[in-house]
């Protein structure tokens, strides 16, 4: 595992370089790469994204749930991290986005990979809680 990928993966999505168009338009393309640390750099964009990005209309974020599923089954450590924090983050963005993020979570949560069940467990917990 290549952990220095970590650092320079996470800075670029940090905020202001997160809150680029180009940046918003990258998550989709990104969340289908292969490579461990390109596949994280698009969750922690939405991550990102999801707090500091205040103008973006929720729909925006309903829209990118299903990125969460599919990619849900990935088990590498940095990949299904950033999965469930981009996950949290929607859910605790507004009311409106926390019913459809604790949705995904439920279902995540029945499906039989292990990465699934953990990340669909850890944000139904979070965002259980801030109800």
């Amino acid at each position: 595992m290549d952990v220095a990928g970590i650092f320079p993966c996470d800075l670029v999505c940090c905020p202001g370089q997160g809150e680029s168009p180009l940046a918003w338009d990258a998550i989709p393309r990104w969340a289908k790469r292969r490579p461990e640390f390109e596949k994280r750099a698009a969750f922690s964009l939405l991550a990102v994204a999801a707090v500091h990005q205040k103008r973006r209309p929720d729909a925006d974020f309903i829209a990118r749930l299903p990125l969460i599923e599919a990619a849900a089954d990935d088990d590498r450590n940095f990949v299904k991290k950033s999965v469930n924090w981009a996950l949290r983050q929607i859910g605790k963005r507004s009311a409106v986005l926390r019913e459809p993020a604790l949705t995904v979570a439920e279902r995540l949560c029945a499906r039989e990979e292990k990465s699934a069940r953990w990340i669909g467990g850890d944000a139904r917990r979070e965002l259980s809680r801030a109800a």
